[in-house]
Protein backbone atom coordinates (compact mmCIF):
# COMPACT_ATOMS: atom_id res chain seq x y z
CA UNK A 1 0.00 0.00 0.00
CA UNK A 2 1.46 3.02 -0.97
CA UNK A 3 1.48 5.88 1.61
CA UNK A 4 -0.21 8.33 -0.05
CA UNK A 5 -3.66 5.61 -0.05
CA UNK A 6 -2.48 5.10 4.04
CA UNK A 7 -2.57 8.71 4.35
CA UNK A 8 -5.80 9.11 2.31
CA UNK A 9 -7.49 6.57 4.67
CA UNK A 10 -6.41 8.35 8.26
CA UNK A 11 -7.27 11.55 6.80
CA UNK A 12 -11.37 9.80 5.67
CA UNK A 13 -11.10 8.11 9.37
CA UNK A 14 -10.62 11.51 10.66
CA UNK A 15 -13.36 12.57 8.61
CA UNK A 16 -15.77 10.16 10.64
CA UNK A 17 -14.70 10.94 13.84
CA UNK A 18 -14.68 14.40 13.31
CA UNK A 19 -18.27 14.15 12.40
CA UNK A 20 -19.07 11.77 15.36
CA UNK A 21 -17.41 14.03 18.15
CA UNK A 22 -19.25 16.87 16.52
CA UNK A 23 -22.65 15.20 17.02
CA UNK A 24 -21.82 14.26 20.74
CA UNK A 25 -20.98 18.09 20.84
CA UNK A 26 -24.30 19.26 19.93
CA UNK A 27 -26.17 16.81 21.46
CA UNK A 28 -24.85 17.60 24.95
CA UNK A 29 -23.92 21.41 24.82
CA UNK A 30 -26.33 22.40 21.77
CA UNK A 31 -23.79 23.65 20.07
CA UNK A 32 -20.89 22.56 18.13
CA UNK A 33 -17.26 24.22 17.01
CA UNK A 34 -17.68 26.40 14.27
CA UNK A 35 -14.81 25.75 12.19
CA UNK A 36 -14.78 21.63 12.00
CA UNK A 37 -18.41 21.98 11.95
CA UNK A 38 -18.09 23.97 8.45
CA UNK A 39 -15.66 21.29 7.43
CA UNK A 40 -17.63 18.39 7.76
CA UNK A 41 -20.72 20.09 6.35
CA UNK A 42 -18.93 20.58 3.46
CA UNK A 43 -17.54 17.61 2.98
CA UNK A 44 -20.91 16.22 2.03
CA UNK A 45 -21.23 19.00 -0.63
CA UNK A 46 -17.75 17.90 -2.12
CA UNK A 47 -18.65 15.30 -4.09
CA UNK A 48 -16.76 15.70 -7.29
CA UNK A 49 -13.55 16.45 -5.71
CA UNK A 50 -10.18 15.94 -6.90
CA UNK A 51 -8.39 14.21 -4.31
CA UNK A 52 -9.23 12.80 -0.21
CA UNK A 53 -7.51 15.94 1.13
CA UNK A 54 -9.51 18.32 -1.13
CA UNK A 55 -12.82 17.18 0.27
CA UNK A 56 -11.55 18.23 3.78
CA UNK A 57 -10.19 21.68 2.37
CA UNK A 58 -6.80 20.34 3.67
CA UNK A 59 -5.65 18.02 6.91
CA UNK A 60 -5.86 21.60 9.15
CA UNK A 61 -9.32 20.87 8.95
CA UNK A 62 -9.41 17.80 10.41
CA UNK A 63 -7.84 19.03 13.61
CA UNK A 64 -10.82 17.85 15.46
CA UNK A 65 -11.06 14.64 14.08
CA UNK A 66 -7.36 13.63 14.04
CA UNK A 67 -7.53 14.59 17.82
CA UNK A 68 -10.42 12.31 18.42
CA UNK A 69 -8.98 9.45 16.24
CA UNK A 70 -6.06 9.50 18.54
CA UNK A 71 -7.92 9.52 21.69
CA UNK A 72 -10.30 6.19 20.43
CA UNK A 73 -7.84 4.36 18.96
CA UNK A 74 -4.87 4.99 21.42
CA UNK A 75 -3.70 2.60 24.07
CA UNK A 76 -5.49 4.18 26.96
CA UNK A 77 -9.26 2.75 27.31
CA UNK A 78 -9.84 5.21 29.91
CA UNK A 79 -9.74 8.39 27.57
CA UNK A 80 -12.23 6.80 25.14
CA UNK A 81 -15.42 8.19 24.38
CA UNK A 82 -17.76 5.49 24.51
CA UNK A 83 -20.63 7.74 22.71
CA UNK A 84 -17.89 8.52 19.56
CA UNK A 85 -16.69 5.27 19.22
CA UNK A 86 -20.41 3.46 19.18
CA UNK A 87 -21.37 6.19 16.27
CA UNK A 88 -17.94 5.59 14.38
CA UNK A 89 -19.18 1.85 14.57
CA UNK A 90 -22.13 1.96 13.58
CA UNK A 91 -21.86 4.41 10.69
CA UNK A 92 -19.15 1.63 9.49
CA UNK A 93 -21.65 -1.15 9.41
CA UNK A 94 -24.69 0.92 7.97
CA UNK A 95 -21.81 2.16 5.14
CA UNK A 96 -22.12 -1.62 4.09
CA UNK A 97 -25.70 -1.66 3.70
CA UNK A 98 -26.12 1.58 1.73
CA UNK A 99 -23.52 0.78 -0.92
CA UNK A 100 -26.09 -2.34 -1.59
CA UNK A 101 -29.04 -0.22 -2.36
CA UNK A 102 -28.54 1.99 -5.32
CA UNK A 103 -31.86 3.28 -4.72
CA UNK A 104 -30.80 5.22 -1.59
CA UNK A 105 -27.12 6.28 -3.70
CA UNK A 106 -29.05 7.94 -6.58
CA UNK A 107 -31.31 9.54 -3.71
CA UNK A 108 -28.60 11.02 -1.99
CA UNK A 109 -26.47 12.07 -5.23
CA UNK A 110 -29.47 14.32 -5.93
CA UNK A 111 -29.89 15.45 -2.50
CA UNK A 112 -26.31 16.48 -2.36
CA UNK A 113 -26.13 18.00 -5.97
CA UNK A 114 -29.34 20.00 -4.60
CA UNK A 115 -27.76 21.12 -1.08
CA UNK A 116 -24.62 22.44 -2.87
CA UNK A 117 -26.34 24.61 -5.47
CA UNK A 118 -28.31 26.28 -2.31
CA UNK A 119 -25.09 26.59 -0.49
CA UNK A 120 -23.82 28.87 -3.35
CA UNK A 121 -26.56 30.87 -2.37
CA UNK A 122 -26.33 31.07 1.08
CA UNK A 123 -23.52 29.40 2.57
CA UNK A 124 -22.76 25.51 3.25
CA UNK A 125 -23.94 26.00 7.60
CA UNK A 126 -26.79 27.83 6.34
CA UNK A 127 -30.12 26.96 8.11
CA UNK A 128 -31.93 26.24 4.70
CA UNK A 129 -28.54 23.58 3.97
CA UNK A 130 -28.39 21.96 6.93
CA UNK A 131 -32.34 21.83 6.93
CA UNK A 132 -32.16 19.93 3.73
CA UNK A 133 -28.79 17.72 4.63
CA UNK A 134 -30.71 16.25 8.07
CA UNK A 135 -33.98 15.81 5.88
CA UNK A 136 -32.14 13.42 3.40
CA UNK A 137 -30.59 11.96 6.26
CA UNK A 138 -33.67 10.82 6.86
CA UNK A 139 -34.97 9.76 3.81
CA UNK A 140 -31.97 7.36 3.38
CA UNK A 141 -29.16 6.66 6.30
CA UNK A 142 -32.20 6.32 8.63
CA UNK A 143 -34.13 4.01 7.12
CA UNK A 144 -31.07 1.49 7.15
CA UNK A 145 -31.42 -0.47 10.86
CA UNK A 146 -30.20 -0.56 12.86
CA UNK A 147 -30.79 3.45 13.09
CA UNK A 148 -28.09 5.42 14.92
CA UNK A 149 -29.66 6.50 18.52
CA UNK A 150 -27.82 9.61 19.57
CA UNK A 151 -28.16 10.26 23.29
CA UNK A 152 -27.70 13.75 24.91
CA UNK A 153 -29.49 15.88 26.93
CA UNK A 154 -33.46 15.93 25.76
CA UNK A 155 -34.13 19.38 26.02
CA UNK A 156 -31.64 19.78 23.44
CA UNK A 157 -31.83 16.96 21.10
CA UNK A 158 -35.85 17.80 21.72
CA UNK A 159 -34.97 21.66 19.52
CA UNK A 160 -35.36 21.45 15.84
CA UNK A 161 -32.39 22.56 14.74
CA UNK A 162 -30.00 21.14 17.02
CA UNK A 163 -32.11 17.54 15.79
CA UNK A 164 -31.10 19.21 12.73
CA UNK A 165 -27.22 19.47 12.81
CA UNK A 166 -26.93 16.29 14.19
CA UNK A 167 -28.08 14.69 10.83
CA UNK A 168 -26.41 16.94 8.78
CA UNK A 169 -23.11 15.71 11.14
CA UNK A 170 -24.21 11.75 10.95
CA UNK A 171 -24.83 12.52 7.11
CA UNK A 172 -21.07 13.96 6.75
CA UNK A 173 -19.76 10.56 8.72
CA UNK A 174 -21.39 8.77 6.36
CA UNK A 175 -19.89 10.66 3.82
CA UNK A 176 -16.12 10.11 5.47
CA UNK A 177 -17.04 6.33 5.93
CA UNK A 178 -17.40 6.09 1.96
CA UNK A 179 -14.28 7.82 1.21
CA UNK A 180 -12.66 5.63 3.69
CA UNK A 181 -13.83 2.81 2.14
CA UNK A 182 -12.97 3.61 -1.43
CA UNK A 183 -9.65 4.37 -0.07
CA UNK A 184 -9.83 0.52 0.58
CA UNK A 185 -10.03 1.17 4.25
CA UNK A 186 -11.54 -2.00 6.40
CA UNK A 187 -12.55 -3.35 9.76
CA UNK A 188 -9.49 -5.42 9.77
CA UNK A 189 -6.83 -2.48 8.60
CA UNK A 190 -8.08 -0.80 11.74
CA UNK A 191 -6.45 -3.37 13.99
CA UNK A 192 -3.81 -4.61 11.69
CA UNK A 193 -2.59 -0.90 10.95
CA UNK A 194 -3.84 0.94 14.02
CA UNK A 195 -0.08 1.88 15.53
CA UNK A 196 0.62 3.03 11.56
CA UNK A 197 -2.68 4.96 11.63
CA UNK A 198 -1.88 6.49 14.84
CA UNK A 199 1.50 7.35 13.80
CA UNK A 200 -0.24 9.33 10.64
CA UNK A 201 -2.33 10.96 12.22
CA UNK A 202 0.17 12.40 14.61
CA UNK A 203 1.83 13.37 11.78
CA UNK A 204 -1.35 15.39 10.38
CA UNK A 205 -1.38 17.09 13.21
Amino acid sequence: MSARRHRDRVLALAGIFQACSLVRQVAHRGLADSAPLTVSIESVLAIDAQDVESVFGGAAGLATGLTSLLKELGRSSRSRDREVVRYAVSLLHLERKLVKRAELLRTLRQGIETAASQAQHFSSTHPNVISNLADLYTRTVSTLSPRIMVKGEPSILSNPENAARIRALLLAGMRSTVLWRQCGGTRLSLLLQRRRILQTAEELL
